[in-house]
């Protein structure tokens, strides 16, 4: 399952894989536009998550990693909308992934910088769904559970393992499955974002 948090719209999608096939079992959006109270929100992203994975039983959930803006109050609320999606996961005891934006659409439409439009007619075609969704957070939630499957079956990792049981590539690394980079490494990376 893959989400795309936010505060007025949380996009999800649900990939169902056998083998190196993938197909799409759900897509949609959580609407929150009209809430204005902050916390029934939150409680809202909670039940709505946890109802989602109740009813298709995935068995990880990947979610897109807040991206680092200037609004300092519009990435607080995003990180507790995205916190809670994640908690509704880990209280039933599911794997959770996190994947930057950048990842994700280099995953998807091989460049970090393609916009929501590319990237909802990428996953359409990928996963042949005809019905364009009402919203592209919904598209978007898609593409973070495709970006989870591409990252988990990375071909490059299968072709090394492959090697290292017949004994060869042994200075070779894979891939790493990690989404995003932590907030310390960010911050060290970007000290001028610090005040």
């Amino acid at each position: 399952m893959g989400i795309d948090p936010g505060t007025n719209y949380m996009g999800y999608g649900v990939l169902e894989v056998e083998g190196r096939a993938v197909r799409s079992v759900v897509l949609g959006d959580i609407d929150l536009h009209k809430m204005s109270d902050p916390y029934a929100k939150l409680r809202y992203i909670f039940e709505r998550v946890g109802a989602l994975i109740e009813a298709y039983a995935p068995q990880e959930v990947a979610l897109e990693s807040p991206f680092f803006g200037e609004n300092v109050q519009s990435m607080l609320k995003l990180g507790r909308a995205q916190g809670v999606a994640m908690a509704a996961a880990l209280s039933r005891d599911l794997p959770v992934f996190e994947y930057a934006p950048s990842r994700i659409k280099q995953s998807i439409a091989g460049s970090g910088s393609a916009s929501k439009e590319q990237v909802a007619g990428i996953v359409r075609a990928t996963l042949k769904i005809e019905e364009p969704p009402r919203r592209l957070d919904a598209t978007d939630g898609m593409a973070v559970a495709l970006c989870h499957y591409y990252m988990d079956h990375n071909v490059l990792n299968e072709a090394l393992g492959e090697a290292r049981s017949k004994g060869l590539g042994g200075g070779l690394k894979s891939v790493s499955k990690k989404g995003s980079s932590s907030w310390e490494k960010f911050l060290k990376e970007h000290p001028e974002r610090v005040k």
